[in-house]
């Protein structure tokens, strides 16, 4: 055999491997069913679901479903005020990476103590809602969009806020960029990152020291044949370059999972009237546990800046 002929036998060889290995990290990442351990091991910070103040304890949920625009059945938990208290004011609260809505019964209480009605969608391929892969934020914003018609259809007179935190935080700033109901009247979004390509460029180096290139860049051509979409398309900058509605910007600046210097990224790239919120010490999703007080004073005083 020429040399030529074994060159090209070899690039070849390295050529499937660099696919297989690319197939596993997008198993690893983004395949709902896959063992994350190897991922939540290094992240640093861990959901809670037993919490003293969930809402859940004392107020039972409801089941709510709806059909997203590519077939899947989606869930989501609603929790709604008293009727004689008549609220028409609702909280769409998102969870994060391998949460579920069951855990945003505490993280979003104090909205419901506020007299908000509160919908937590499972987001597709999470909890209850079904799908064979993690949208990472992006085709989970077209799922949000169908959640907010799904309060229109019932009450046309609501007032929304869309809170979202990590995942969540990306999932609503990429809604953002999109047309939304005139009710929407803001949206608060808590360690959200710039995009999905950036983050998981983040992710490669510092929990895999892996480069990009190549099995992240096979692992994202893996991803647009499996899922139907580039890392790079999930990007919150380039949909806050279209926001029109109000945000608050929180981040801990001990966050070393989605590292704090993409708050200003995402700051700096929002087009809407805005705010940011640094929470000092905080480490990822854990701003409203390491200063609740100031956490929650910023969301409201925000809140009630721009829902007249």
């Amino acid at each position: 055999m020429s040399a030529i002929g074994i060159i090209l036998i070899i690039l070849a060889v390295l050529v499937v491997i660099v696919f297989l290995v690319g197939n596993l990290l997008y198993d690893l990442a983004l395949n709902p069913k896959s063992d994350k351990s190897k991922v939540f091991g290094n992240a640093g910070f861990e959901f809670e679901v037993d919490r003293p103040d969930d809402i859940f304890k004392t107020v039972p949920p409801e089941d709510a479903y709806i059909e997203s625009d590519d077939g899947l059945k989606l869930h989501a938990l609603i929790v709604r005020q008293p009727a004689e208290a008549h609220s028409e004011k609702w909280v769409i609260g998102i969870h994060g990476y391998l949460g579920e809505a069951k855990e945003m019964g505490w993280r979003n209480a104090e909205f419901y103590n506020h007299g908000y009605n509160c919908i937590f969608p499972d987001d597709r391929g999470h909890g209850g809602s079904e799908g064979d892969y993690i949208g990472m934020g992006w085709d989970d914003r077209m799922d949000i969009l169908k959640w907010m018609a799904y309060i229109n259809d019932t009450y046309p007179c609501s007032e929304i806020i869309m809170f979202g935190i990590s995942m969540g935080g990306g999932a609503v700033m990429m809604t953002a960029g999109e047309a939304l109901p005139y009710n929407l009247k803001a949206i608060i979004e808590d360690c959200g990152y710039t995009s999905i390509k950036d983050e998981f460029i983040f992710e490669g180096k510092s929990m895999f020291h892996i480069p990009y290139f190549p099995l992240v860049a096979a692992a994202n051509l893996i991803c647009k044949f499996r899922a139907g979409y580039f890392f790079g398309d999930g990007s919150s900058v380039k949909q806050l370059a279209k926001a029109t509605v109000p945000m608050l910007f929180i981040h801990g600046d001990s966050d070393h999972f989605v590292p704090s210097s993409m708050l200003d990224e995402v700051y700096d790239a929002a087009a809407c009237p805005k705010e940011k919120l640094v929470i000092k010490g905080a480490a990822h999703a854990k701003a409203m546990d390491t200063d609740p007080e100031l956490y929650w004073k910023t969301i409201f005083d925000f809140i009630e800046k721009w829902c007249k």
